[in-house]
């Protein structure tokens, strides 16, 4: 289904009202333990040493972001800027980070794709601290694996569209290699897609009629591909001849994207940060929310050219940006490339993984809210709090997770403090492929492995923010030895 942007923008004017008929996040978590969350809300962790010094500051406040002509997104953002400050940190290296919320709200900042303690990683459900409105916090962690991590809010956003992956609050951070070859490449760019100005709508309200059962979804208004809309801004200079690095990021609170740069094929060299055994050339890259691409460009055929969304409705919505070689005029060109599947076996390779030491099935299903009413999202037919835990590991051994999406619903899967290994896509059997996300979509399977060697508890959940929101996350906990 497609619609004007005229009419979307229309439909996002509040021109529908919902009540609120179920329980919140918060009111989850306090029926798991009140006690509980408040020593987790109060008690000091390694990194709270008022008298330490900091390599690095973030503030998180209220910012007025220009995306383009009349088009003022009002959000939350890091150091008064959207993305939030790079942060380039050396693989091994202990690195301090002073956060200091001035968002308004109680918040924290997850670390997204390192392997740190669970206090430090920034999700309450393990046991980091809550950052109360006005207050500060110092992380203190080392820095590992190498490669495009990033770093956002992950807090409690309920029905509030202006709060934690909602709004501005995201960055780039990327661990740098102890030592070793950064990679073949002239430059590096970094690029986040993101979709603004969201509301909840009916489907059922927008299509004028049934089926009734599925409720509330997110729309959006606007869109970005990197700082400014399409056609607003500078573009990305470049000469013939150059390999360029884009560093890709997929920094929407819901929704995948596919991007495609006209007259040009990605050469994709890492996923979430991890090389890829078999890099591999591409006309269309998909990321749903949280993936990140490593891609190299060969910038061999000189013009002016769109750097887009697949998706007219998307770039009209302005996600896009202009790659201009030097020495050439004129409008930028868009040329739709031929629809392709998205498959994550042609990176990795043809054989199995190794055997794991255990099996874990794992079923992902919708409780429909019907119209005006809220969708809930379910793993092995329980929501938030009554999955934890998940289930207990013990340290070392190799956990095969058999994952079942059986929903309509696309589901970005996310492991924190751990990166798996996809073995399996549908009934494509692969190895080799290192994520720390991985995108299911509706009604499909995957088997990804991970290996216990990260002691702590361990949040899983769709990083969709209102699945997560709505029960789609368990903790995975060790035994205790």
């Amino acid at each position: 289904m497609t619609f004007s942007p005229e009419r979307l923008r229309t439909l996002l004017q509040g021109k529908f009202s919902f009540r609120k008929t179920r329980f919140t996040r918060r009111e989850l978590l306090k029926g798991a333990g009140s006690a509980g969350l408040a020593a987790v809300a109060s008690r000091p962790s390694r990194g709270q040493t008022a008298a330490a010094s900091a390599d690095h500051t973030i503030r998180i406040a209220p910012i007025s972001l220009e995306i383009g002509p009349n088009e003022i997104i009002k959000t939350t953002g890091y150091n008064d800027m959207v993305p939030g400050p790079l942060l380039r940190l050396k693989e091994g290296t202990p690195v301090t980070i002073k956060v200091v919320n001035d968002s308004g709200y109680p918040n924290l900042v997850h670390w997204h794709g390192l392997f740190i303690p669970s206090d430090q990683d920034g999700a309450i459900e393990e046991g980091s601290p809550i950052i109360p409105p006005g207050e500060s916090l110092l992380y203190r962690f080392i820095p590992k694996p190498a490669g495009t991590r990033w770093y956002h809010s992950h807090a409690m956003a309920m029905t509030d569209l202006t709060r934690s992956t909602y709004s501005g609050e995201f960055g780039f951070l990327i661990v740098d290699p102890a030592t070793g070859d950064p990679g073949r490449y002239d430059r590096e760019i970094m690029l986040a897609a993101r979709r603004w100005e969201g509301a909840w709508v009916s489907i059922q309200d927008m299509r004028k009629g049934p089926p009734p059962d599925n409720g509330l979804e997110i729309m959006y208004g606007a869109a970005t591909l990197g700082e400014r809309m399409l056609g607003h801004g500078e573009p990305i200079r470049v000469r013939q001849g150059e390999r360029v690095l884009f560093r890709l990021l997929n920094a929407s609170a819901t929704m995948a994207v596919s991007l495609a740069l006209s007259g040009h094929r990605f050469t994709v060299v890492a996923l979430d940060g991890n090389p890829v055994p078999t890099p591999a050339a591409v006309d269309i890259l998909k990321l749903d929310a949280a993936e990140r691409a490593d891609v190299i460009v060969e910038m061999n055929n000189p013009g002016i050219w769109i750097f887009g969304s697949t998706d007219d409705m998307d770039r009209d919505m302005g996600m896009g940006v202009v790659i201009e070689y030097a020495d050439r005029s004129g409008e930028p060109l868009w040329s739709p490339p031929a629809r392709a599947p998205w498959d994550y076996t042609i990176f990795g390779r043809n054989s199995a993984a190794a055997t794991p030491d255990e099996t874990i099935n794992l079923k992902f299903e919708k409780i429909a809210g019907g119209r005006g009413n809220y969708n809930r999202w379910t793993i092995n037919g329980k929501v938030w709090p009554d999955t934890n835990p998940l289930f207990t590991v013990q340290r070392g051994k190799r956990y095969r997770l058999v994952m079942n999406n059986n929903s309509g619903d696309e589901h970005p899967v996310h492991l924190h403090r751990h990166s798996f290994e996809v073995t399996k896509i549908g009934d494509k059997i692969t190895s080799g492929l290192i994520k720390d996300t991985i995108s299911m979509p509706r009604f499909s399977t995957a088997e990804v492995d991970f290996v216990a060697d990260n002691p702590g508890d361990t949040l899983f959940h769709c990083h969709h923010q209102d699945h997560m929101d709505e029960g789609f996350m368990g903790l995975i906990t060790y035994a205790k030895t």
